[in-house]
Formats: C-alpha cells, sequence, structure tokens
C-alpha cells in the first residue's frame, strides 16, 4: 500500500457509494510529477537555473541552429503566455544566457538567441538533466518503463482529443 491506497481506502469508507479508483490515478500522477520536479530542481539550481529558464534555454537549443527563435515559435514552444515569455526573457537578457536580435526574415520583429555564455550552460544542464532523469526513473526497469510510457501516451492522446 501506497500513501494513496490509504486516501482511497478512507474515502471507501466514509463515501462506499462513490467509485473512486479514478482518483487513484490521478492522485499518483499529481505525487509522482511533485516529486520529479522536485528532484529536477535540485539539478537546475545547481546549475544557477529555474525550471522557467532551463525549459526557454533548453527549447532554444533543442530547436537547432542558428538557436534562435521569434517570441511567438517560443510561446508555442514552451507553452506559455506572451506575458510569461516575455517575463523569462527578460529575466534571461539581464543574465546574459539570450540577446535579443533583428529577425533577418522580418525587419520589424526579432528573434530570442542563445548567447555564446548561454549556448555553454544549457549544454552543461542539459547533461546533468538527462542524468537526473536517467536516476529518477531507475527505480522501474525498461520494460516497466516502456509500458509507462504507451499507458502515459494512451491516456494523454485520448485527454487531447476530448
Amino acid at each position: 500500500m501506497d500513501h494513496v491506497d490509504k486516501i482511497l481506502a478512507q474515502w471507501r469508507q466514509e463515501r462506499p457509494d462513490l467509485e473512486v479508483s479514478p482518483m487513484g490515478t490521478i492522485g499518483r500522477i499529481k505525487l509522482l510529477s511533485q516529486l520529479l520536479t522536485r528532484g529536477l530542481e535540485k539539478t537546475w539550481s545547481a546549475h544557477g537555473l529555474s525550471g522557467a529558464s532551463f525549459d526557454v534555454l533548453a527549447t532554444l537549443q533543442r530547436s537547432g541552429s542558428p538557436y534562435a527563435l521569434s517570441p511567438g515559435d517560443l510561446m508555442a514552444s514552451t507553452m506559455v503566455t506572451s506575458g510569461t515569455v516575455t517575463h523569462r526573457v527578460d529575466q534571461l537578457v539581464k543574465a546574459g544566457l539570450v540577446e535579443r536580435i533583428r529577425n533577418p526574415d522580418d525587419g520589424r520583429g526579432f528573434l530570442i538567441s542563445l548567447t555564446a555564455q548561454g549556448h555553454e550552460l544549457i549544454d552543461q544542464a542539459v547533461t546533468a538533466h538527462v542524468e537526473a532523469q536517467a536516476e529518477l526513473v531507475a527505480v522501474l526497469t525498461d520494460e516497466q518503463r516502456a509500458q509507462l510510457d504507451d499507458l502515459l501516451r494512451q491516456f494523454l492522446h485520448g485527454l487531447e482529443q476530448s
């Protein structure tokens, strides 16, 4: 029994008329998310980053050379609002990790681009991030992780379609 099983048992005792098993699925996913985030925050922090700054820098790096995106593309890739992207970019500009450059395809617009310092930092941080992720999922076998990935993919796809 885990913590969620105890909560479900309490609900079954208190409200036997309710089918609370979905609460277990969602509760475990929520708890896992919190624990995984805490584990990853240690890695981000060790590189002077937050989850938000890591997200922007990693998005720029994975976009490939020239490691620059328009604010709109950055917003779509990070799945946050325009105001949130602006705030994050402002903080990263102050830290010297990104810069705003003129968009060569649109003279009125600009791109957010990794600086050399930003590129070096995110290279190191991503390496540590991947290692931390591997440590976090090491409690599962490769087969278990593949099964979990398949189930989560189906779950996510089903929710995205509805």
